[in-house]
């Protein structure tokens, strides 16, 4: 296993701009507000031929009791227990703070390795801004400053130091990102940590709880999957502050970066307009999806008929591909179709389709159903190629093809699916008109034998019919 390095402080001590140095990424949001990281952040480092894993935590409040800062808290103490060396930072401009001595009296308890990480000594004397901590007894401060990098590289040489080389493994097989995207408080955190069978992000009755965007690696039944916990997509009208809208940027990215979108809605609300926003992004994106309503076991009878009424009246656009799940993600139920729908649609969306058989489905399609005449042309379709995946894009060649349409597009995306069986997966289908490749060029000289054999023809055709 590569060395986990897990970084843990009290809030607003510059973990997350140590955690993006390491990783030299910008995953983790960073900014001047204390408590702005709230669930473990993972991600991958490396200094020259060694390779580590770095966890970021949200700020460590070991003495509350309740609320988002003790579960917060929780989150932390399993990184801890994850850890193989804890870099504990504090704030060299602010000085050693009560609350550094509670968190290194927990830190100690837990017989873990760890560094003191003196932050924020940018421009100042190493030996007098570290002298302090000494009194914390956690053995010689390392004085750094994440933001200018200055010393990160001596940090991660002092953390590593007493790890053997860890051997490379061949990569594995991609396998599904999967975002599990939608309003806030529908119960994404939930269903992610139903989904892993541990807490693993903090799932609290309270909208915005999860800020970013939280990849998680995890494997079942031999398969294995990255899940994206991301924070809630509100109206932007409703966005007001700078960190909810980092937050909705991060949420969009991952959306992107997943080749699969889980859409969860709440069925103890009706389905909104910001419902079918999200919805339409992700058909824009082009990902493949599955579609949960969530808290399904709280309704009665009626209740279930009036939201499936809803969905089948806001998002029929997404009902021809996508499967339907109505699930618990608080109780389980519901769940055991869920990941095979998951693997369904990821097949459909990363598939490869033979330019054989694209073209015969085409060919019967026109046969059954030609495209409607346009003034004096009829657009005649030759052949068809796959043209990329996530989603599956078919180009069709053929002439006069601009005169094609929407409604003829429509029905052969819906013949492809079918005959593809394309379930879970918005589908492209785009047109190439084909163009004589010597139009508008003058033709090539004859050369002499050609013009004789030309200039006899002429003259037999003349004796011939006079």
């Amino acid at each position: 296993m590569k060395p986990t390095l897990v970084l843990v402080g009290r809030p607003n001590v510059g973990k997350s701009t140590l955690f993006n140095r390491l990783t030299r990424s910008r995953d983790a949001i960073v900014a001047d507000i204390p408590g702005l990281t709230r669930d473990r952040h993972y991600g991958h480092g490396r200094l020259g031929d060694k390779p580590y894993l770095v966890v970021d935590t949200g700020g460590f409040e070991p003495m509350t009791k309740e609320g988002v800062l003790h579960e917060m808290a929780k989150q932390t103490r399993q990184a801890v227990d994850e850890a193989d060396m804890v870099l504990f930072i504090v704030d060299g401009r602010k000085g050693l703070a009560p609350q550094d001595r509670i968190v290194a009296g927990q830190l100690r308890k837990t017989g873990r390795k760890i560094i003191l990480v003196v932050n924020k000594t940018e421009g100042m004397a190493y030996s007098v801004v570290t002298a302090e901590f000494h009194e914390l007894g956690l053995g010689e401060p390392c004085a750094i400053s994440a933001a200018h990098g200055d010393n990160v590289n001596e940090l991660v040489e002092l953390a590593l130091a007493d790890f053997p080389q860890w051997q490379e493994e061949e990569k594995k097989d991609k396998h599904p990102k999967i975002a599990i995207v939608g309003r806030p408080n529908v119960g994404k955190s939930t269903l992610v940590n139903t989904l892993l069978g541990e807490e693993r992000v903090i799932a609290f009755d309270q909208p915005g709880t999860t800020r970013d965007s939280i990849y998680i690696d995890f494997d079942r039944n031999g398969h294995p999957y990255t899940l994206i916990d991301t924070a809630g997509l509100r109206r932007r009208g409703k966005v007001l502050e700078t960190i909810e809208k980092f937050s909705v940027v991060k949420t969009l990215q991952a959306v992107e970066d997943a080749n699969v979108a889980v859409l969860v809605l709440d069925a103890r609300n009706e389905i909104s307009d910001q419902d079918a926003h999200i919805a339409g992004f992700i058909l824009e994106t082009g990902r493949a999806l599955v579609l949960v309503v969530n808290k399904w076991d709280s309704l009665d009878d009626y209740q279930r008929d009036t939201i499936k009424s809803e969905i089948s009246r806001k998002l029929s656009f997404l009902l021809n591909f996508a499967k339907l799940h109505y699930i618990s993600a608080l109780h389980g139920s519901g769940m055991k179709g869920l990941l095979p729908s998951i693997d369904a649609a990821y097949a459909a969306a990363m598939v490869n389709l033979s330019t054989p058989k694209l073209t015969r489905t085409l060919l019967a399609a026109v046969e059954k159903q030609p495209p409607p005449r346009a003034g004096m042309a009829r657009p005649k379709l030759r052949y068809a190629h796959q043209g990329g995946s996530n989603p599956p894009l078919i180009v069709i060649h053929g002439s006069a093809l601009d005169r094609v349409p929407e409604t003829y597009q429509r029905y052969l995306e819906n013949t492809f699916r079918e005959t593809f069986e394309l379930e879970g997966t918005p589908l492209r289908v785009v047109f190439r008109t084909g163009r004589n490749p010597y139009a508008g060029k003058s033709p090539a000289p004859l050369s002499e034998a050609d013009a004789k054999r030309a200039h006899r023809r002429r003259m037999v055709g003349r004796k011939k019919y006079g």
